[in-house]
């Protein structure tokens, strides 16, 4: 309460820091109060400020990623709603005020400054720089490097402070991990370790990541193409699980069934467990896999024969609809 009672003042807010602490310790919610950013109208009573930091209104700048998030909107093919990306879910996050008096970072400040060409300015790191560098596309060059998890960032700042706070917390937590110091087994840069991880979250259950990584990892050994149906939606407005022959015709920076090796940025923000899978993948010798049954259930071979199997078996189930691939997986 010393601490909050002396920001109030120093911004503004409050007179007194001695009427603040002793309205503070009045009020029993003040223990739940969590590190972040408030608004608080300045020039307020200790007591009403106090009131106004505990409510549930006051907490801005607080942003939730999930997993296997993108930095862009996207639609359902078959019911036509909106996936929110991470730049929509900023702008959400970066309201202060109500009504007439509000002010928010829109989706579209958030998208031009993301495609800066300054990318110290966006936080980006070292290990990441050349990757963004090579993205062809500067609209999606900061995919991946917001994390998933839980952020604060200040909503009074510039859209590229933003994000520049928020791809810079995220690198720290990425490192957090050990990813600069894996490779070894994998041969990936930590660059292209968080590009394979954002596509082990988006082709895998939790349980099966540390397979899904070795896949992989086995594939690009035998410079044999990944076919991830996920890198085939990437690029498109309007997803679906299963992908089009023409969808996986186009050829993209992303498109693996139109490439060899990982796309050119990650396709998501990966989860901590997907990025530690990629680093230290399971040991195995499989190149493919597949999704059997409505329980999830996905089984992993080495044996293209097996596989094709496992396809047709996928196909009985009602999982995998027969006219359209198994992502090639």
């Amino acid at each position: 309460s010393t601490q909050i009672a002396a920001t109030m003042h120093d911004k503004g807010v409050v007179a007194s820091t001695g009427a603040f602490i002793e309205a503070a310790v009045r009020n029993s919610n003040m223990n739940s109060v969590q590190p972040g950013f408030y608004a608080i109208a300045s020039r307020s009573p200790a007591a009403q400020a106090v009131a106004a930091l505990v409510g549930k209104d006051s907490r801005v700048g607080n942003l939730v990623v999930s997993e296997g998030r993108l930095l862009h909107d996207q639609h359902d093919m078959s019911t036509g709603g909106r996936y929110d990306g991470i730049y929509r879910k900023i702008a959400e996050a970066s309201c202060v005020g109500t009504g007439a008096n509000q002010k928010c970072v829109t989706y579209e400040q958030l998208d031009a400054a993301g495609a800066s060409l300054d990318l110290a300015s966006l936080g980006v790191p070292a290990w990441a720089m050349q990757g963004v560098k090579d993205c062809p596309d500067r609209a999606r060059q900061l995919e991946g490097l917001i994390a998933a998890g839980t952020w604060d960032f200040d909503p009074s700042g510039t859209p590229e402070q933003i994000l520049r706070q928020l791809v810079s917390a995220s690198a720290k937590s990425y490192e957090s991990t050990g990813l600069l110091q894996s490779g070894a087994d994998t041969k990936l840069t930590p660059y292209e370790t968080l590009v394979a991880a954002s596509l082990v979250e988006r082709e895998a259950k939790p349980q099966d990541m540390g397979k899904v990584a070795r896949v992989i990892v086995n594939r690009l050994r035998v410079d044999q193409m990944l076919q991830f149906d996920s890198t085939v939606n990437y690029t498109l407005d309007r997803t679906e699980v299963a992908t089009t022959d023409a969808d996986r015709a186009q050829e993209t920076a992303w498109n693996t069934y139109a490439m060899q090796g990982l796309p050119k940025t990650p396709i998501a923000a990966p989860s901590l467990n997907a990025l530690r899978a990629m680093e230290n993948p399971e040991v195995g010798p499989w190149l493919y896999f597949v999704t059997v049954d409505k329980q999830g259930t996905t089984l992993f071979t080495d044996d293209y024969q097996e596989h094709l199997r496992l396809i047709a078996r996928a196909q009985r189930s009602g999982i995998l609809d027969s006219s359209k691939d198994s992502g090639g997986r």
